[in-house]
């Protein structure tokens, strides 16, 4: 009896290349914008970069190649 670790999942694979595939709308950069002030005001580090790469992606698509 051998174990491969980790266990194939192909239903798993399927998922993900399915969700690489699909359109994920972005909220609107009035919003991005209110939760990076949200972030820097709680000090949150993580919450600043997330929000803020995010609000890029919104603002610029196209210069970034998506």
């Amino acid at each position: 009896m051998t174990a491969r670790w980790p266990v194939r999942r192909p239903t798993e694979h399927a998922a993900l290349r399915r969700l690489d595939k699909s359109q994920r709308p972005l909220p609107h950069v009035p919003a991005l914008m209110a939760a990076l002030i949200v972030a820097n005001d709680r000090r949150d580090r993580e919450g600043v970069c997330l929000a803020a790469h995010r609000t890029v992606r919104v603002a610029a698509p196209k210069e970034l190649g998506e």
